[in-house]
């Protein structure tokens, strides 16, 4: 079965840290490009970072810029966020999504044709 599992969420106070991990099971990351979404309540979908296949391309939207890193292990099979100077409008439910190659912040979801579950990031004192 071909699937992402996310990982990693929690609550944690603001200023704080977390990382995610996107694992993919049955089928081989090396060829695809990862994207981190999030989903608030209430408010649409909306693309965070995404990471091509070989890594070498890397794009955030501009309110995570400085604060958040993805990185890959295709060793692993896994995508990573890393997640620093938490804020509570940071709180959402986060997913994993593939596409093939290479991907950008605004891609249509429609171009990603597998996702995780989600994981829940609360972000609260």
């Amino acid at each position: 079965q071909l699937q992402l599992v996310e990982s990693g969420g929690g609550l944690v106070q603001p200023g704080g840290s977390l990382r995610l991990s996107c694992a993919a099971s049955g089928f081989t990351l090396d060829d695809y490009a990862i994207a981190w979404f999030r989903q608030a309540p209430g408010k649409e979908r909306e693309g965070v970072s995404c990471i091509s296949s070989r890594g070498n391309s890397i794009n955030y939207v501009d309110f995570v810029l400085g604060r958040f890193t993805i990185s890959r292990d295709n060793a692993k099979n896994t995508v990573y966020l890393q997640m620093n100077r938490l804020k509570p409008e940071d709180t959402a439910v986060y997913y994993c999504a593939r596409t093939r190659d290479v991907c950008g912040i605004g891609m249509p979801l429609r171009e990603f044709d597998i996702w995780g579950q989600g994981t829940q990031v609360t972000v609260s004192s």
